[in-house]
């Protein structure tokens, strides 16, 4: 019987001893330094900067790894609203940030207005068809615009036609896509005959030539803002690239793409 005791015993033990063996083990690895994964959902015009900016962030913090989610800034802010496991936020347009302002999503405190841009009139490079205004729109069999409800360019795009009282009168030759890109891409391709996007978004295209851009009081504000979402598991890395994308070297990249530095 005594036997039996002790062979319980030493077992018992050995299971203890494992234990802390595993405990101390999990411990460990959490404080080597295992990467912390941030994801941010973006606006696609965003792309190009934003992935130069991740570049040069991990570069100087090895222990951060940054995922985009690149899509129309109406489609992101629902996707969030719906619970999406998102970080931060960088909208194309104040009104999708400010929602989720409302929603106690964001705090307001820890967002900022950092870039702007212009929307364009670009057509194909080889265009046959004479567009040399927004005016001459009225020449085009096909115009592409984002869908103005969930693209910010397209909700810009809109105004702009209205305010010129362009609107109806080409309403059923408009070609609607699911973000700025696609616009692009339609016009690269020579689907359509002219597109509104974003400056941005022309400058770094070699396949369409821009005609002209709508002026400033055609439409709202061009501005992007940006912020941490509340409730975060990895609130300390999240503020670390909300800073970074504020920095000097961060601010030249968008400037480089084209965007206009608001800070």
């Amino acid at each position: 019987m005594k036997k039996t005791n002790l062979m319980i015993f030493l077992m018992m033990m050995l299971v203890m001893a494992g234990a802390g063996c595993s405990s101390d083990e999990t411990e460990m690895k959490a404080q080597s330094g295992g990467k912390v994964e941030l994801t941010v959902s973006a606006a696609v015009s965003l792309q190009d900067a934003l992935n130069d900016i991740k570049k040069s962030f991990e570069k100087e913090n090895a222990n951060v790894e940054v995922h985009y989610n690149f899509g129309a800034s109406g489609a992101l802010q629902q996707q969030i609203s719906q619970g999406a496991p998102v970080d931060l936020f960088f909208s194309a347009a104040e009104d999708k940030f400010d929602k989720l302002i409302e929603e106690d999503l964001i705090e307001e405190k820890n967002g900022i207005d950092l870039v702007g841009n212009d929307l364009v009139l670009v057509v194909p490079k080889d265009s046959k068809k004479e567009i040399e205004s927004l005016e001459d729109l009225t020449k085009a069999d096909k115009i592409s615009i984002g869908t103005p409800e969930s693209v910010p360019a397209g909700q810009y795009a809109k105004q702009t036609l209205e305010n010129m009282n362009l609107f109806k009168e080409i309403e059923d030759r408009l070609v609607y896509a699911k973000d700025v890109r696609q616009v692009l891409t339609y016009v690269e391709t020579g689907n359509v005959d002219a597109g509104l996007v974003y400056k941005t978004d022309a400058l770094n295209s070699s396949k369409v030539e821009i005609i002209a851009a709508a002026q400033g009081d055609l439409h709202d504000p061009i501005i992007y803002p940006v912020g941490m979402i509340h409730n975060l598991d990895h609130s300390k890395e999240a503020k670390l690239f909300y800073d970074y994308l504020q920095t000097e070297a961060s601010m030249k990249i968008f400037e480089k793409y084209g965007f206009k530095n608001l800070k």
